[in-house]
């Protein structure tokens, strides 16, 4: 079996934006020394070699920095009506599944994808979306994750699109842009332009009447095939969590 990480590295980055910055303290194995004496164990005591444990703390990372399942909680209170669920109430069933990537890389930055793309991928690779998958949107622009404007730029799904894979029984699906939807900032742009106020979050908010997952910055998806292979994708069980940070994988027989 080959297991293909989809999942980016967990690390201070100083070109991430103050809302995806991560910050890890590493403490070495000597700073566990003193804290073992003081606990009570004399230094003669230590087995040979043993120079105390190493330790890492968390000190700054939100549930949204790095590749991470949204909860329904995430998009809206409730969920046609009753009370959505938070992220350590995710089934667990739905956590693994068959794979199904969607290759949308040709989209321009700023281009929703729609129904149509989707289905016209599927047909033009004679695939079938079956209940129970794990869809995952390729985009590409995974290669400008860890830059300055990875959350200014590329593509993302469109209301129809979203409901559409619902529809057809995704429960769980991922993409490897910043978001789902369209840029944030590019949004907010066009709202303000339009005054329209239904293009801000289209997407996401699809959630307040669907309950549905998605993943966001996976990596590596171009390593894929577009079928034949599982997906798990296991999150923290961070209790009241709208969103957890996640190692997703994909795992292909040789």
């Amino acid at each position: 079996m080959q297991i293909i990480d989809l999942s980016k590295p967990i690390q201070y980055n100083p070109n991430d934006p103050w809302f995806m910055k991560v910050k890890v303290k590493h403490k070495p194995h000597g700073k566990a020394r003193w804290l073992i004496r003081l606990l009570g164990l004399p230094f003669k005591l230590f087995p040979k070699g043993f120079t105390g444990w190493a330790d890492d703390t968390i000190t700054k990372m939100g549930v949204h920095a790095t590749t991470h399942i949204d909860a329904p909680w995430h998009y809206a209170p409730t969920v046609a009506g009753k009370p959505a669920k938070t992220i350590d109430e995710m089934p667990l069933e739905l956590c693994y599944g068959d794979g199904l990537v969607i290759d949308m890389e040709h989209k321009a930055d700023f281009d929703p994808i729609t129904v149509e793309d989707i289905t016209g991928f599927l047909a033009e690779h004679h695939l079938e979306i079956k209940e129970g998958m794990i869809v995952l949107i390729k985009t590409g622009r995974d290669k400008f994750n860890g830059t300055k404007n990875f959350h200014k730029i590329g593509t993302g799904m469109s209301a129809e699109a979203t409901e559409w894979l619902i529809e057809q029984g995704i429960k769980v699906m991922g993409i490897d842009s910043w978001g789902w939807d369209l840029p944030l900032p590019h949004m907010i742009k066009k709202a303000k332009a339009s005054g329209n106020s239904e293009l801000f979050w289209e997407a996401h908010l699809v959630g307040k009447d669907k309950e549905y997952y998605h993943m966001e910055q996976l990596v590596n998806l171009g390593a894929l095939p577009y079928s034949g292979f599982k997906v798990a994708v296991f999150p923290l069980k961070i209790v009241g969590a709208s969103a957890a940070p996640a190692r997703v994988v994909a795992m292909l027989e040789q």
